[in-house]
C-alpha cells in the first residue's frame, strides 16, 4: 500500500513539475502584466503566481481532465482582483512600476486586457470568472485598449519667472 502511494506521490510530482516547467514562464509574465512591476523586479507577481502553483499543486489530483494551465491562470486573475480590491479598495489604482506600459490602467482594466487581449479568454469566459456582465467586460476592454493606444498627456510644465511684455 505504501509503496503504491509512493509511486503516485512521485507521478504526481513529475507532471506538476513537467506542468510547471512548460507554464510558468507565461504565467509568471501574465501575472507580471496584471501587477503592472517591471520583468526584472516583479516581487509581488512572484508571489501571485507562487500561490497560484501551490493553489494548483494542491489540487492536481482532482483536476481530472481540466486544463492545469486553465485553473492556474483563473486562481491567478482571481487572486490577483481581490488583493486589488481589498488593498486600494474597490479595485482603484495600484502603484505600479512607471515605466510599464500598463502603469496608466487601474487594475481592473488590467486584469480584463490581460485576460482578453494577452491571454485570449473569451469575454464570456472573463465575464463568468470575475463575475461581471458580459457587457461589463467589452466595456473594460475597450476603455482600457484606448487608454493604451491614446494615453493621458503629463501635466504641461509649470512657468515660472516669465515676464509678460507689455504692448
Amino acid at each position: 500500500m505504501r509503496e503504491r502511494q509512493a509511486s503516485q506521490g512521485a507521478r504526481r510530482a513529475r507532471e506538476f513539475e513537467a506542468f510547471v516547467a512548460g507554464a510558468a514562464g507565461r504565467l509568471l509574465h501574465t501575472a507580471t502584466l496584471l501587477t503592472a512591476e517591471a520583468p526584472n523586479a516583479n516581487p509581488r507577481a512572484r508571489r501571485l503566481l507562487t500561490l497560484a502553483l501551490a493553489r494548483t499543486y494542491a489540487s492536481w489530483d482532482r483536476l481530472r481532465g481540466e486544463d492545469p494551465y486553465d485553473r492556474t491562470r483563473a486562481y491567478l486573475a482571481v487572486r490577483f482582483a481581490h488583493r486589488a480590491w481589498h488593498q486600494y479598495g474597490a479595485l482603484g489604482r495600484a502603484r505600479p512600476h512607471p515605466g510599464s506600459t500598463l502603469a496608466n490602467l487601474a487594475p481592473q482594466e488590467r486584469l480584463v486586457l490581460v485576460l482578453r487581449l494577452y491571454e485570449g479568454v473569451a469575454e464570456e469566459q472573463t465575464a463568468a470568472l470575475l463575475g461581471l456582465p458580459t457587457e461589463r467586460v467589452h466595456a473594460i476592454c475597450d476603455r482600457a485598449t484606448a487608454t493604451l493606444l491614446h494615453p493621458p498627456r503629463p501635466p504641461a510644465p509649470a512657468v515660472t519667472g516669465a515676464k509678460v511684455a507689455a504692448s
